[in-house]
């Protein structure tokens, strides 16, 4: 038994980009990129997609998807002549800073044929979007909802060139209610067109997307149920919940100088803990859904480019983003669903390397953490921290809280307070319009 699994191994380990059968040129831009050898869904995906099948990939966070569907769909565009002018792939992604990685890594791998691909998602001016589809991009990087803004309202743009369609994190696309966009981005392409379907579980809903979407596919798995990799130590704190910051100050101090991803529930808790952390000294930054895409791009470049080595998310950060040099994760919140767990486990420990979860258990999150445990069938080590050591910070915490408070509710009056004057502007411009004569204000008493 152990020989058979000795010659598995040995085999995997001789099979490299160009024995998939992938052209010189984009096995250059994968050594260039730094990949070394082809991961599991990578091995059993692109010989497949090269034979022109059309696929369904499951496989967890961190297996290399993206370039599992990418150096095919590529392959295709240098190997087709005469070259293809257009749009020649439509890529669909749940969140804005997944589409601009797939969009990134399809730019790097393409680099040297002249490929030409454009990121679309919110966030961004539409009219300038607008520009860079007319230019003809071989490969549209999109989210759902955006991408039928540009069908709809942008006039001479079309996908009836399209060969590939291909769907990322299809489980999360439906989850997030995208089902009516993707069926109305499927209706306009064209029925001869090749399809990828990736997901990280195969639910009755993605089942029916693969219906309506996939002909005849070939199905790859190389992970048979939510797991975790072998290179991460995943321990627990269990705490009281009213300590919970103070013990995170002290593991960041513990791990000063790791790069760090702390993830919370809220946008709210996440824009809090970013300014208790920046009043006790730490570089930290945040990242959430209420925040303008430029800002949440900012905010992940300094992070990727380790200018500031603490970045404070919420699950808008959990799923599919490849930040490489992740050491640590940290669990502020425990997720409502445990699938979600390994999602963000998922952002260390990737590519071979090791990496460290650790999350923050209180009183009310035992029932939470217990499934969490279930899914991923295996019990934590407790990380040991002696409370009389950690609650010496309770003091600073207790200040840098309040302070934190302070500024939270600056800003939120500073908010309202724009949103009232922009609400006022607009009525008194309504008033103008309509020739009337503003009603002159009751004096305060």
């Amino acid at each position: 038994m152990e020989d058979a699994k000795d010659e598995e191994e040995k085999n995997e380990d001789d099979v490299t980009f160009e024995s998939l059968g992938l052209v010189e040129e984009l096995c250059s831009a994968c050594k260039r990129m730094g990949y070394k050898a082809p991961t599991s869904i990578q091995r059993e995906t692109i010989p497949l997609a090269l034979t022109g099948k059309d696929i369904i990939g499951l496989a967890q966070t961190g297996s290399g998807k993206t370039a599992a569907f990418a150096l095919p769909v590529l392959n295709d565009l240098i190997t087709t002549k005469p070259t293809p002018k257009g749009t020649f792939a439509v890529v669909i992604a749940p969140t804005r800073e997944l589409v601009f990685q797939i969009h990134e890594q399809f730019a790097a791998l393409g680099s040297e044929i002249g490929l030409r691909s454009v990121a679309i998602a919110g966030g961004i001016d539409m009219v300038s979007q607008a520009v860079a589809l007319a230019k003809r991009p071989h490969v549209i990087v999109a989210s759902p909802g955006r991408l039928v803004d540009h069908l709809e309202h942008t006039k001479g743009f079309s996908l009836r060139s399209a060969r590939y369609l291909i769907l990322d994190e299809a489980d999360r696309l439906l989850n997030m209610d995208f089902e009516k966009e993707i069926n109305k981005v499927i209706s306009v392409l064209p029925r001869d067109r090749r399809s990828y379907l990736f997901s990280a579980t195969m639910t009755s809903k993605v089942r029916k997307l693969q219906r309506a979407s996939l002909a005849d596919p070939a199905k790859v798995e190389v992970s048979d149920k939510y797991s975790t990799v072998d290179t991460l130590v995943q321990n627990y704190i269990f705490l009281p919940a009213k300590h919970k910051d103070c013990y995170l100050a002290f593991l960041l101090n513990e791990f000063a100088g790791n790069s760090t991803i702390v993830f919370c529930d809220t946008q709210n808790e996440c824009q809090r803990l970013a300014l208790v952390l920046r009043k006790l000294g730490f570089e930290a930054i945040c990242i959430h859904g209420g925040m303008t895409q430029p800002k949440r791009l900012g905010a992940l470049h300094k992070f990727k480019a380790k200018e500031r080595n603490i970045l404070i998310a919420t699950d808008v950060a959990a799923r599919g983003l490849d930040i490489p040099s992740v050491d640590l994760v940290v669990n502020y919140d425990i997720p409502m669903h445990g699938k979600d767990y390994v999602h963000r486990v998922g952002r260390t420990a990737r590519a071979g390397r090791a990496g460290r979860a650790i999350s923050l258990v209180s009183q009310y999150d035992v029932e939470l953490y217990q499934k969490v445990e279930q899914l991923i069938g295996k019990k934590l080590d407790e990380y040991k921290a002696e409370s009389s050591i950690v609650l010496m910070l309770q003091e600073r915490i207790s200040e840098a809280q309040r302070l934190a408070a302070f500024e939270m509710r600056e800003f939120t009056s500073s908010k309202r307070g724009k949103r009232m004057s922009s609400m006022e502007g607009e009525a008194n411009n309504a008033d103008h319009h309509r020739g009337s004569k503003p009603k002159p204000k009751r004096r305060r008493r």
